[in-house]
């Protein structure tokens, strides 16, 4: 298990599981308040009577230009040696978790607009420098593992938001639901600026050191590193692709239950929370454990089961969306949450791995920056566009042919893993 990664002392693994353990809460949080969002897009738009383009721009593009913009210049400040790391996530999950709570106060498609671009301002400031510490406290043959681990927030964050948010907006309303949720982060960013510490500023000594260490690479020079490999650039496509269709797919996959098959907010969140957070949570830790077993042999097999997981995925997916009746939909999308996550651990575990240690939050944020401003920002975006174009002849069945369209996309980023994992061998782990 990830957090049984850290080597060294008893006291040291102690520290790194404890780190872990806060980390993959924090991203719980970031989650929660990211995608609750979506389940509760559909009485946001019945309310504010907006169309399937202005949802795409509120649960996606209108959180993403802000949150990837500024998450190099956070990742940036982050591989400063004497930068705090933990305070850094701590202050970024103070601002992202008020921004959630003030979206339940708006009065109309703008207010909204604007409290969710906060919402992407603070959340830059999570991961990068999240990747960036695991990193330092982590083996490299455990890195997978740990950062699969920390994933987990992802389906689990979004498993939470969904059933959270689904109960609160079926018992109390949309607006409550924004404000519940938000504010207990402000909470959790106390424990995290008291508690966490960050190993190169843990002592004095520490801190001496990390004066004297050679200062954080010029921006140019980091940028170099990252775009320098071949196998990094790959990664950053099937990432990228992945993200896409992934983000895209939740938000209209939701509205889908709920349009075609008449569910509730509420209805929607608890079985398709379920479905889809426990399928991921799965899928999460199996790409992270896959590609450390079957990576120590042969490097490139990090990224086989993110390519193969995926192909499988499309005729299942095809099949969800075209079942008859929601339980069986459910059943049938199991299989492809689980084989849509694989990739979360591998693909950050190489990305770590492809860079010199100076430039590892700067792998993360370039990441991060690609898939969130081509995933989240134009993939909830462009399946609302498309659902928009087809609605004249489909009706509210338009989102169903755009989700089948979705799920045979996914051999994109198949595509995308395999060429990369081709150069794993050559690349990974090969700079210092």
């Amino acid at each position: 298990m990830a957090t049984a990664a850290a080597s060294g002392t008893g006291t040291g693994v102690q520290s790194a599981r404890l780190t872990l353990w806060i980390l993959l809460t924090v991203y719980v949080f970031n989650f929660i308040d990211r995608q609750i969002v979506n389940i509760l897009a559909e009485p946001i738009a019945r309310d504010l009577k907006l169309n399937d383009t202005q949802i795409g721009l509120m649960t996606g593009l209108a959180f993403a230009l802000f949150y990837t913009v500024l998450g190099i210049p956070i990742a940036r400040f982050a591989d400063r040696p004497t930068t705090s790391r933990p305070r850094l996530i701590a202050v970024a999950l103070g601002l992202w978790s008020a921004m959630t709570a003030l979206c339940g106060v708006a009065q109309n498609f703008w207010q909204l607009l604007l409290a969710r671009i906060g919402v992407g301002v603070g959340e830059a400031g999570c991961t990068p420098p999240a990747h960036s510490l695991i990193s330092d406290i982590v083996p490299p043959e455990r890195r997978a593992s740990a950062l699969a681990f920390y994933s987990l927030g992802i389906p689990v964050g979004t498993l939470l938001g969904m059933i959270i948010g689904g109960t609160l907006a079926d018992y109390l309303g949309w607006r409550e639901a924004f404000v519940v949720v938000g504010l207990p982060g402000v909470i959790l960013a106390l424990v995290v600026w008291f508690v966490l510490k960050d190993p190169r500023r843990s002592d004095a000594a520490a801190i001496l050191r990390a004066k004297a260490a050679a200062p954080a690479l010029p921006l140019k020079q980091a940028l170099a590193e990252v775009m320098g490999s071949r196998a990094y650039l790959l990664l950053l496509c099937a990432g990228s692709a992945a993200a896409f269709l992934a983000y895209g797919k939740t938000t209209w996959t939701t509205i889908f239950f709920q349009r075609t098959h008449d569910l509730t907010p509420g209805q929607v969140g608890l079985w398709f929370g379920l479905i889809g957070g426990g399928g991921g949570m799965l899928g999460t830790w199996l790409g992270g454990y896959l590609a450390d077993r079957f990576g120590a042999t042969n490097r490139r097999h990090v990224l086989t089961a993110p390519a193969v997981g995926m192909t499988l995925s499309i005729p299942l997916a095809i099949a969800a969306y075209h079942a008859p009746s929601w339980p069986l939909a459910l059943v049938l999308l199991f299989l492809p949450q689980v084989f849509n996550s694989l990739y979360y651990g591998p693909c950050y575990s190489a990305a770590q791995g492809l860079v010199p240690l100076r430039a590892r939050a700067i792998a993360a944020a370039a990441l991060l920056f690609f898939q969130n401003l081509i995933g989240l920002g134009l993939g909830p975006l462009f399946f609302g566009m498309l659902s928009d174009w087809l609605q004249p002849t489909y009706g509210a069945d338009s989102v169903r042919y755009v989700l089948y369209g979705a799920a045979l996309l996914g051999l994109v980023p198949a595509f995308f893993f395999w060429r990369c994992s081709l150069h794993l061998d050559r690349e990974l782990d090969q700079k210092g």
